[in-house]
Order: structure tokens, then C-alpha cells, then sequence
């Protein structure tokens, strides 16, 4: 299972400044028995989200919609076909959840709604690659859904390094180089100009280098108090 916590509504407000038309997507799954991101949270978030930017002056329309599994292609193929046309969706999936909808419908922005903090496994039956390294601090919306915390052999936050060549990493050459990826979806989105912003050094506070961690919801628990 994969774990996280809504960003801040004061964040979330900030991404979505420039739009008017807001889809907020929730996910079915993970996000929903963990409480951080189901059909309720979502159609919560739409709300709340409205009231603070109508009380900011900005005219918004916000709709709610939720998707069973965000990270699976025959859910989004699902959702494609009856998605409503906004300008943006902000999803309460997890970072691999927000990956797969910019892989499955590029022509359409994607922004992280969801921190995520760390995924739980099924470790046998399938195979999966990683695209989310649950860093706890989720920074998809400068480089429009492409993650190069997880997908950067380096980790790189302003790349890519000298050694990439011809799209590929030099660790791995069967390897798409991160930064490449992202080069590309900027220059297809005409959103190059963030390739010039340097960005400050990670904050791995919220990371797993400290070793194994847990999320405490206090509301969540039996004799504490009633559930959020």
C-alpha cells in the first residue's frame, strides 16, 4: 500500500493560481482506505478549496471526480473517455498515480495534491519499476509529472548531468536519463522556462534516510477522538 498525506490547502491553492477550470481527482485505492485521497476527501478538497480561493477574489470552477486506480492504464483509458474539460487535475493519488495520468493523457497537466511518504509492497507475483521514491516532499508540479528524486540515478534536482548522453543515463545505458524526460515534456508543454530556475538543495528530512518510518493520523485512532 502506498501511503500519504494532503498537501497543505494553502499549497495546493498556490499550484492551481493560474487556472480557472480545477478537476480534483481522487483515487480509489490506497489513497481512499488511508483517508488521504478517496471520493470523500476529494469532493472535501473541491470544496475547501473553492471557499479559500473564492474568499482570495478568484472565480474558479472546481469539480470532484474519482478514479478507482490511478496507476493502472485501463482506469485512466476509463476515465479519459468521460473526463470532464478543465484546465487542470489535481490529484490525491500517490506520485506514481500522478505519473501514469502524464504518461497515459500527456495533453493534459497534472499537479500532486498528495505528499507521498513511503509504499508498501506486494514483493512477489508482478514486476514494477519505481517512479516514486516517497520522499515526502512532492515536487511534480516544476517538473509536470516526472519524478527525478526516484527516476535519476543521482537524484539529481537540477539537471541533467554532465554524463547523460543521446536521452540515456550513463549508469545505465538501457535507461532514459530523467532529465531528459523532463527536457521533453517542458518543451512539449512550452514550459522550458523552469529548466532555468535552480532549485535549493533537497530537504531529505522527510525521507527515508532516516530509516523506517511511521504516520501517525491521531484522528484515526480507536478512543482518540472522531475520524476526519
Amino acid at each position: 500500500m502506498i501511503i500519504g498525506k494532503r498537501k497543505p490547502l494553502a499549497e495546493i491553492a498556490r499550484m492551481v493560481e493560474p487556472f480557472r477550470k480545477i478537476c480534483i481527482l481522487g483515487c480509489g485505492t490506497c489513497a481512499a482506505v488511508c483517508l488521504s485521497g478517496g471520493e470523500r476527501e476529494a469532493v472535501e478538497t473541491a470544496s475547501a478549496l473553492s471557499i479559500l480561493l473564492q474568499k482570495k477574489g478568484k472565480e474558479v470552477e472546481i469539480t470532484a471526480r474519482t478514479l478507482l486506480r490511478q496507476c493502472e492504464y485501463e482506469f485512466i483509458d476509463e476515465f479519459a473517455g468521460t473526463m470532464p474539460d478543465c484546465d487542470v487535475f489535481l490529484s490525491l493519488a500517490c506520485g506514481v498515480g500522478v505519473q501514469a495520468l502524464t504518461a497515459r493523457l500527456p495533453q493534459k497537466i497534472f499537479l500532486p495534491g498528495l505528499n507521498t511518504t513511503f509504499m508498501g509492497y506486494p514483493l512477489e507475483q508482478g514486476v514494477w519499476t519505481e517512479n516514486c521514491l516517497g520522499c515526502g516532499n512532492c515536487i511534480l508540479d516544476l517538473t509536470m509529472g516526472i519524478c527525478p528524486i526516484a527516476r535519476c540515478a543521482k537524484s539529481m534536482l537540477n539537471g541533467p548531468c554532465g554524463g547523460s548522453q543521446n536521452g540515456k543515463c550513463e549508469i545505465n545505458k538501457d535507461m532514459d536519463c530523467a532529465w531528459h524526460l523532463i527536457y521533453e515534456r517542458l518543451a512539449n508543454m512550452g514550459a522550458l522556462d523552469r529548466m532555468k530556475a535552480i532549485q535549493p538543495p533537497m530537504d531529505w528530512s522527510a525521507s527515508h534516510h532516516g530509516g523506517p518510518r511511521t504516520m501517525i493520523r491521531e484522528d484515526m485512532r480507536i478512543g482518540t477522538g472522531e475520524q476526519a
